[in-house]
């Protein structure tokens, strides 16, 4: 796809970058990092590269080098000290502060990710801080409005042969996707411990689900509970890609890259047009509101007195790169400093999405 073509008059064009960026998530101890280093580890030894982004602050060594580290960008126990914080609190806001910075990140990814094979992004083990933060989402839709991306939900295998916790796992894993609309990918992890395939038929077979759910003990309010959640989950099931994967002897990385291969098209297909559209969208409100302004202010004039009654939505990642671009620009314009205009203008996207979430 031609990304001049396909730009509408006055919106930034489209990026026509098609490396895949892998977001790695998981539970603590699903064996995030240890996948991390086996992922760099298997694109060098095919003759590929790979980009590298580490963004958890709290992490006390890396066993890969990191080409982005948010520990050089932001000291995690400086931010406890300072803001007088807990663990959680402290990984939360280190990660407010870099994602001021990060249309800056995206500007160095997209430059080296021409010559890359993967953009690969490690998370914070405490997934909520990352997945249900303001900063996480915009992160993930700044990386998503640039470039195919995808979601990586790893699961600990053998802590999730019972059948209460794969289901904790699932639906967390749905919830998820279902909130981010990305392509998405489960990853069963430490397959060298226990093999995924019990997970893979639990998936696949209502009724083996519910015989292994059956052996766990008597009918009670929580099996019940799990043959109903394995129901309303099928539809999930039928459109989810899992692979089974070993982070420690680097069993499934053929079949890792084949579903990586398998969700960039699935980007392509349907998350980038409507990127697109909502892109021509906007220019569209723009070039109607520029013509028809005089003769639309009571009605202009009316929205905003309604608007001012609620909170504003959250910001999309096309309206952040927007106003950090806007902000660049004027602060250019008159000699100010374009850095800090652009942090300026991410924290106050933060502020517009930690208000809506309030709100709701």
């Amino acid at each position: 796809m031609s990304a001049e073509a396909s730009s509408p008059a006055g919106e930034e064009a489209p990026s026509a970058v098609q490396t895949p960026a892998c977001i790695i998530l998981g539970m603590a101890g699903s064996g995030k990092t240890t996948l991390m280093q086996r992922l760099n580890a298997h694109t060098h030894g095919k003759g590929e590269s790979a980009y590298i982004l580490n963004l958890d602050p709290a992490v006390l060594k890396l066993p890969y080098g990191a080409h982005i580290d948010i520990r050089d960008t932001v000291n995690y126990k400086e931010v406890m000290k300072q803001y007088k914080l807990g663990p959680n609190g402290a990984i939360m806001t280190a990660l407010n502060l870099f994602a001021t910075s990060f249309t800056e990140v995206i500007e160095l990814v997209e430059k080296r990710a021409t010559s890359m094979d993967y953009v690969f992004i490690d998370t914070p083990g405490q997934i909520e801080v990352f997945t249900w933060s303001a900063s996480g989402t915009i992160i993930t839709q700044m990386l998503a409005s640039t470039m195919p991306t995808m979601l990586v939900f790893v699961v600990d295998t053998p802590r999730t042969a019972s059948p209460v916790t794969f289901m904790s796992n699932m639906l967390y894993a749905c919830s998820i996707m279902y909130k981010t609309k990305l392509p998405f990918i489960l990853v069963f992890n430490k397959t060298d411990v226990l093999p995924h395939d019990f997970a893979i038929e639990w998936m696949r077979d209502f009724e083996a689900f519910n015989d292994a759910l059956s052996d766990t003990g008597g009918a009670t309010y929580m099996t019940s509970l799990m043959r109903s959640m394995c129901l309303v989950l099928e539809e999930f099931y039928k459109n989810i890609r899992a692979v089974g994967v070993s982070a420690a002897s680097g069993d499934g990385m053929d079949e890792f890259f084949d579903a990586v291969r398998a969700a960039t098209a699935e980007y392509n297909a349907d998350y980038r047009p409507q990127v697109d559209r909502m892109r021509a969208d906007r220019a569209a409100q723009r070039a109607a509101a520029g013509g028809g302004a005089a003769s639309a202010s009571a009605a202009a004039t009316a929205a905003a007195s309604a608007a001012a009654m609620r909170p504003p939505p959250p910001p999309g990642a096309a309206d952040v790169l927007a106003a950090v671009a806007a902000a660049k620009a004027a602060a250019a314009a008159s000699g100010g400093d374009e850095s800090e205009a652009a942090k300026a203008a991410m924290l106050d996207a933060l502020r517009q999405d930690i208000d809506s979430n309030r709100a709701t």
